[in-house]
Order: C-alpha cells, then structure tokens, then sequence
C-alpha cells in the first residue's frame, strides 16, 4: 500500500507502542515471562512485541492491558 511506504516494515504507531508495553510492564514488576503467562501468550512473541517487530491485533492489545490490570486504551496513550 501505498501509505506506508517510506515508514519501513511498520507504521510509527508499532515502536511508540513497544516502548509503552515495555514501560508498562517494567513498572508493574512483570517479567516477560510473566506477562505472556498471564495474557495466555508466548514470551518470544512479547519480546516481538517489545522491539517493534509484530504489527499485533486489537485483542492481543485487550489481552496484555488484562494481564497489566488497566484499559486497552491506556496502553495506546503515547
């Protein structure tokens, strides 16, 4: 498509939100085991997610804010 051509692999919105999962997960005290054993997903997929390497889905997003105990749209407050 052509809307995001020049912005690499992923749109911005990808990085911006693997810094505020990490941040979030840091500051609750959760590991990346811990949190992927609590949002019923894989910890390499929560590294993925980390370094801006998954484009992920809007229930992946619920999933996570479940398991950090807040709002999805918490998580997508940059």
């Amino acid at each position: 498509m052509p809307i995001l051509r020049g912005m690499g692999k992923h749109p911005p919105i990808v990085p911006k939100f693997a810094r505020k999962l990490r941040s979030e997960r840091e500051e609750r005290g959760f590991s990346q085991e811990s949190l992927a054993t609590a949002a019923g997903l894989s910890r390499n997929y929560i590294g993925m997610i980390e370094r801006g390497e998954s484009n992920l889905t809007l229930g992946t997003v619920e999933r996570l804010a479940r398991a950090l105990r807040m709002e999805s749209w918490e998580l997508l407050k940059f």
